[in-house]
């Protein structure tokens, strides 16, 4: 079976095309590097040309409140016109969890309105929500930083390796369209200070890290249900601490 994977070559796209590849499946890593550009539709007929399976795991450049949208929604008209035109049988996408409780944050108003043309589409489809990577918690670190502080919130979060949800992806292309909307999460919940401490202590960061519960995760404020899993959730496999063992350090 063909599976075109949309953005094919980024942290989720390369490591699905790889584990797809390993069993068997024909694979295309759909990306502006190798041709096709879901944004202007450039190459994407002769790429879905064959394809029962479409893996929408493709990220905005920007996170711009106006370029996002326009991003998600103009790739979502892009691949649904060109799917129903190659008759993709499954379409695949992965979002965020937490996305319906964060829309004051204009990227998961996106995230949100890309959903919304999946679901009107007519192509059969599953979405799968994924919490924050274990790789993008360097990024959270330093969204809270100021000076020789960090200021981080005391809200839970339950992160995950990229890894894990590349392998849910890959599980989701050999099972039937569920037309529904699934979650995965990492095996642990704790608040987001903890977890930006641990990845500071292991790059040898000597800031100081504050926990303030009235912190802001990108703008917005956050509780303990803001951006973790329904009980349902698929739990990865792969803890944070071996995760962190296994990055190299970053002076």
């Amino acid at each position: 079976m063909k599976i075109v994977v949309i953005g094919g070559t980024g942290l989720i796209g390369t490591q699905l095309c790889a584990t797809l590849r390993a069993k068997g499946h024909k694979v295309l890593a759909a990306s502006r590097q190798t041709g096709v550009n879901a944004l202007t539709g450039e190459g994407l007929e002769q790429a879905l040309e064959g394809a029962g399976v479409v893996v929408d795991v493709a990220s905005s450049p920007s996170f711009e409140d106006a370029a996002v949208l326009s991003f998600f929604e103009t790739c979502g008209r892009n691949l649904f016109a060109a799917e129903k035109a190659s008759g993709v049988r499954h379409h695949i996408a992965l979002s965020v969890v937490g996305t319906e409780r964060m829309q004051e944050s204009g990227y998961f108003r996106a995230k949100m309105a890309q959903e919304g043309l999946i679901k009107q589409s007519g192509v059969p489809y599953t979405i799968l929500r994924a919490t924050q990577f274990f790789e993008f918690i360097g990024a959270i670190a330093y969204s809270g930083a100021d000076g020789n502080r960090v200021c981080l919130s005391t809200a839970a979060l339950q992160p995950v390796a990229s890894a894990d949800v590349a392998q849910a992806l890959a599980d989701l292309v050999e099972q039937a369209p569920a037309n529904r909307t699934i979650e995965v999460a990492g095996p642990e919940r704790k608040p987001l200070v903890e977890f930006v401490r641990s990845y500071l202590q292991h790059h040898q960061d000597s800031r100081e890290v504050i926990a303030d519960p009235q912190a802001t995760y990108f703008g917005a404020l956050i509780n303990d249900c803001s951006l973790t899993p329904d009980a349902d959730a698929r739990v990865g496999t792969i803890r944070y601490q071996t995760w962190l063992e296994n990055t190299p350090v970053q002076r």
